[in-house]
């Protein structure tokens, strides 16, 4: 049935199925790993051949664009008219609208054309993980929203008025036509992001992207030329490790497919430890998945000179400015806040511009709600999002009334640390499960098989220590009290997508 829907339901090329059979991979991943590998290759070639102090702008923007429109023909086929459609749309809505209104009118037609796609997906290929235009076009509806957005606070607002974020982005002259479209579909983030916003993308073209500079490659403060550092040993690091992850992810998600969770045998037969291990096992392995996609279309956006953001105290490079996951840091985090800052980090970026920053109470549930409609309508999807910001108050309050008592010594700070990094593992991987099993009622028989004991304690998190009289201002310094308070304002900032 699996390779019936792969079928009708896939659109793309099939020119290379003779390579799929040999390697034994589905026509659409294959061709996914194919118009990766093409891009790397040309993103050199953009950084080299087409860098900014010899090739125009113009030049730069129809590469760019060229490409990606192949590689996404080459992916999706006829398919590909939706990511042109959506975006057409929105750019006709930006130069029709009044600036004080246009940002609300894109972002309607956005989400309204990317959930009809999600509508489709899910009736005509329920619950499968074929490669399609999804992905894609959820990229590109964060980048007309947040480009929207932007012009609105460029041409409407005073700086003043706008968060440092928000005057950063800020746009004052409406895009042209290529500028806007090599924008949206610029090979380098077209096929698995992040998002990158068009302030940033428009320096990168223009050869401003340089850190400490104020035109690039040249500074007119110090009148030298300050020369970008190679990106190619950051680059052989992250294709290594993508390809590392995706060596992982295809030898051991077999042995552990998130679909056992359904069977009746496994939710009766094995013990409450053996459940908790297995969901953090499997939702372990299917993050490896990400981290393939992710940190391979790191090191695309990296070999074009995306990316750099200076130097370090050692004076060695950095190449994170564009970047979705800190797979290190999400994996030894000590909290719920430190894992969501690291995970898809560009997402994390465009929630805070175009409603964590805007909403005015509540932000915490408006922008879950906002990044799960940006999934799609999978009943899993929603139980994670509403667990997450459910276990995200609860940690806000561990944090603010629990935490000052542990730091009064390093004993007690680092029994603490532990204590939090065993409960983050255990809480990411209940909320997230339900996000790959995509139904609702495995996921609830899950729930109940676990006794909702994660809910429960999380409840008790959320409820008790504010009525034990418990005061970050009595059980705190007040330098812990001033990191408290700092750590409580990241995580307002940062409460946002987990899968």
């Amino acid at each position: 049935m699996a390779a019936a829907m792969d079928r009708n339901y896939y659109d793309g090329f099939r020119t290379f199925s003779w390579l799929a059979d040999l390697v034994g991979l589905p026509i659409d991943q294959l061709n996914f790993v194919l118009t990766q590998f093409t891009a790397l290759i040309l993103a050199g070639l953009l950084r080299t051949s087409l860098r900014s102090i010899i090739a125009t702008p113009a030049a730069r923007h129809v590469y760019g664009l060229t490409i990606g429109l192949a590689l996404g023909y080459f992916c999706f086929g006829r398919q590909a008219i939706h990511l042109a459609g959506l975006p057409a749309l929105c750019y006709v809505a930006m130069r029709t609208q009044s600036p004080r209104s246009m940002q609300r009118v894109v972002f309607v037609i956005a989400l309204i054309y990317l959930s009809f796609i999600h509508f489709h997906r899910q009736i005509y290929d329920y619950g499968s993980y074929t490669l399609d235009i999804t992905g894609p076009l959820m990229v590109i509806t964060q980048k007309v929203t947040s480009l929207a957005y932007s012009v609105h606070d460029g041409l409407t607002r005073r700086a003043e008025e706008l968060t440092p974020m928000q005057r950063h982005q800020a746009v004052q002259k409406m895009p042209t036509i290529l500028e806007y479209f090599s924008y949206i579909f610029h090979f380098q983030a077209l096929m698995a992001g992040p998002v990158i916003f068009y302030r940033d993308y428009i320096d990168f073209i223009h050869g401003q992207h340089i850190p400490g500079t104020r035109t690039g490659l040249y500074d007119s403060r110090k009148k030298e030329i300050v020369l970008e550092p190679s990106p190619t040993w950051v680059v052989v690091k992250k294709v290594a490790a993508s390809l590392t992850c995706a060596l992982i992810f295809i030898t051991f998600i077999p042995a552990f497919p998130i679909q056992q969770l359904k069977e009746k045998e496994f939710l009766e037969d094995t013990s409450m430890l053996y459940k908790i291990w297995y969901l953090m096992l499997t939702t372990m392995l299917a993050r490896f998945k990400y981290y393939h996609a992710w940190l391979f279309a790191d090191a695309i956006c990296n070999n074009s000179g995306l990316g750099f953001s200076g130097y370090d105290e050692r004076g060695n490079p950095l190449w994170d400015a564009v970047s979705n996951v800190d797979v290190y840091k999400f994996e030894t985090s000590l909290n719920l806040r430190e894992a969501i800052e690291s995970w898809n980090k560009g997402t994390n970026l465009w929630l805070r511009l175009v409603m964590h920053e805007r909403a005015g109470r509540n932000k915490v549930l408006y922008t879950y709600a906002l990044s799960a409609v940006w999934h799609g309508f999978y009943p899993g999807y929603y139980l994670t999002f509403v667990s997450g910001a459910f276990f995200t108050f609860a940690a806000r309050s561990v944090r603010r009334y629990v935490r000052p008592l542990f730091l009064e010594s390093q004993r007690k700070k680092t029994f603490y640390d532990i204590l939090t990094f065993i409960v983050t593992r255990l809480v990411m991987a209940y909320m997230t499960f339900s996000f790959i099993l995509l139904e609702f009622v495995p996921s609830i028989k899950v729930y109940l098989y676990l006794y909702l004991l994660p809910h429960l304690l999380g409840l008790v998190a959320l409820l008790l220590p504010p009525r034990l009289g418990l005061s970050r201002k009595t059980h705190s310094s007040p330098a812990a009290s001033t990191e408290t308070d700092h750590s409580e304002a990241v995580s307002n900032g940062n409460a946002h997508r987990m899968m």
